[in-house]
């Protein structure tokens, strides 16, 4: 039997806010055009406050066409490629912009990339150009790549002239650091000095041309380029702004989250400036600076990643903030342990409104309506898309309540991956003519049609014959009042397919002191037994992925190079 009519049926509507519908009209503009708009109608209004430099829509437009003229001038063309390997700042969201107005496409690096990496989607993505900060420069020389232009800018160039903000020194060497000046590199001050704000008029076809082609992790092999139209990030950004209904102009909105991360990219920046809100930039997430801007500038919208709110729930300053005054309080990147939804919850006398998506559907796919929250689920289909739970290892579509693969059909999904046919055939499931995006993650959707997350599809451990979650283990060790972190992984064995391995962080004052005897017989009392860890490791921290997760990737890595080595 097919149970498609289930997912189509879309049970989840019912529970949608008043006035938020099914579907919504996606406009058939590009990305610059909603930019022009949005600084049309809201020229001396602050679209960012950067360490309490206020930089106006007219300002933030004059300089991404005096930047795009350039890059014309240079010679870059409608269709080439720019990277940017920048932290959060202004001249991230002015160069973002200035390459798609005259027709390219921009893929930005993590600040984190080595050389080796930046070389990797330097080359993969055939980009012709960088854009990058000073400070990071010396990382893309010793990449060693052949790129026709390399444009460097200096973080300070938008700081306030005082170098205090709150009473004290903030943002450390790269805040005081003087701009370098390299041979044979472009400055991107000058640039913007000698050129006028009157870039060539190109013509783009939202829906065939590549504004942005962000890269996957690289959870197997090498990251993928994820091909992104105008057309797919403007239809993200309309079924966000439809579920949450800001009022346009009146929002602030804190941006710590990385721009070069998809949520931070599509979920903070394009939404929150295409819609005149303003955005309280920070380039890195220092909590105690972030958490008196939120009461200096009214924020209104927070989103933040688990591994913050879980910190934040005891940070002492927390309570400084009138967290119920907010219009929204959003998570995203990862799953939002139920313990750290209770304790803030205890702590802030406020919500979190937990989401999904991912990079292959631009950002946000589900959101949690916030009149009906469901806590342990990360919400229901945002307007616009479809989402269904299949048979992992077959096409199949499965009964409400079965733990399966999901599958999302949206405009916002992906063209591919960037020079990957087979790995993008692989990605997509065709049925009755349909394009389905299978997102690799295992989950389950209830009667009411919110969605229940389980384990990313590689996480499941084959353990006896069991077939065992992670995030199950990791749940109950997050419940341990001494377990301030932790990962499950399976690690390969021959008699029993996989022996279950826990990484355990413990809280400052546990270490030494609980034993792993202990944790195992926690876990003993609240799971089956084929779920406790056989092996349970104390480490001081774990590896983390670019927006806070912990990486089980990197842990079962180093078991398998610690195989290779015995």
């Amino acid at each position: 039997m097919n149970f498609k009519s289930n997912y189509e049926a879309k049970p989840w509507i019912k529970f949608y806010e008043a006035g938020v519908p099914a579907t919504t009209e996606v406009p058939l503009k590009s990305l610059p055009q909603l930019f022009d708009e949005a600084t049309d109608t809201y020229g001396d209004k602050p679209a960012l406050i950067f360490y309490g430099k206020k930089i106006s829509f007219a300002t933030l437009r004059d300089h991404a066409d005096r930047l795009a003229t350039g890059l014309s001038e240079l010679g870059l063309q409608q269709g080439d490629k720019v990277a940017l390997y920048l932290l959060n700042s202004p001249q991230f969201v002015i160069a973002y912009f200035a390459a798609l107005k005259i027709g390219c496409t921009v893929t930005p690096i993590s600040p984190v990339y080595t050389s080796f990496e930046i070389k990797y989607q330097i080359e993969n993505s055939e980009a012709k150009a960088i854009i990058c900060q000073d400070i990071l420069y010396d990382k893309v020389e010793k990449a060693g790549v052949a790129l026709q232009h390399v444009i460097v800018t200096n973080v300070s160039e938008y700081l306030p002239a005082i170098k205090k903000l709150f009473g004290r020194s903030f943002l450390g060497d790269i805040g005081s650091a003087p701009a370098r000046h390299i041979a044979g590199v472009h400055q991107f001050q000058d640039l913007l000095k000698r050129h006028p704000p009157n870039p060539p008029r190109v013509t783009i076809d939202p829906k065939t041309e590549i504004a942005a082609m962000p890269y996957t992790g690289g959870t197997t092999g090498h990251p993928k380029g994820v091909v992104l139209t105008h057309y797919n990030l403007v239809a993200a950004m309309t079924a966000g702004a439809a579920m949450y209904n800001y009022q346009h102009g009146k929002e602030v909105i804190i941006a710590f989250l990385p721009f070069f991360h998809i949520l931070g990219q599509v979920g903070i920046m394009l939404t929150g400036l295409t819609q005149g809100h303003t955005l309280v930039v920070f380039t890195t997430p220092d909590t105690e600076t972030i958490l008196e801007a939120i009461e200096k500038y009214q924020v209104s919208v927070f989103v933040g990643v688990p591994t913050l709110y879980e910190y934040l729930k005891d940070h002492k300053d927390t309570t400084k903030v009138n967290w119920k005054r907010l219009t929204a309080i959003f998570c995203g990147a990862d799953t939002l342990h139920a313990s750290t939804v209770k304790d803030w919850q205890k702590r802030t006398q406020s919500s979190i409104t937990e989401g999904y998506g991912l990079t292959e559907s631009c950002a946000t796919s589900h959101l949690n309506p916030r009149s009906r929250p469901k806590v342990g689920s990360f919400g229901v289909p945002v307007s616009n898309v479809t989402a269904a739970v299949v048979d992992p290892d077959g096409t199949a579509f499965l009964p409400i309540g079965e733990v399966g693969e999901l599958v999302l059909k949206s405009p916002t999904i992906m063209q591919g991956y960037w020079r990957s046919p087979e790995e993008t055939k692989a990605a997509f499931l065709e049925v009755d003519g349909e394009r389905w995006l299978r997102t690799g993650d295992l989950v389950r959707m209830d009667e009411e049609g919110y969605f229940h997350y389980y384990d990313r599809r590689k996480d499941l451990i084959k353990h006896r014959g069991y077939s065992v979650f992670a995030k199950d283990i990791e749940d109950v060790l997050y419940t341990h009042p001494q377990i301030k972190a932790t990962g499950v992984i399976g690690v390969p064995d021959p008699a029993e397919g996989s022996v279950i391995k826990a990484i355990v962080v413990l809280q400052p004052e546990a270490r030494g002191k609980v034993t792993e005897e202990e944790i195992r017989k926690y876990c003993e009392e609240r799971l089956a037994h084929y779920k406790v860890p056989k092996v349970i490791e104390f480490r001081g921290e774990l590896p983390k992925t670019d927006v806070g997760k912990v990486s089980r990737r990197e842990l079962r890595e180093e078991v398998t190079n610690e195989a290779r080595t015995r």
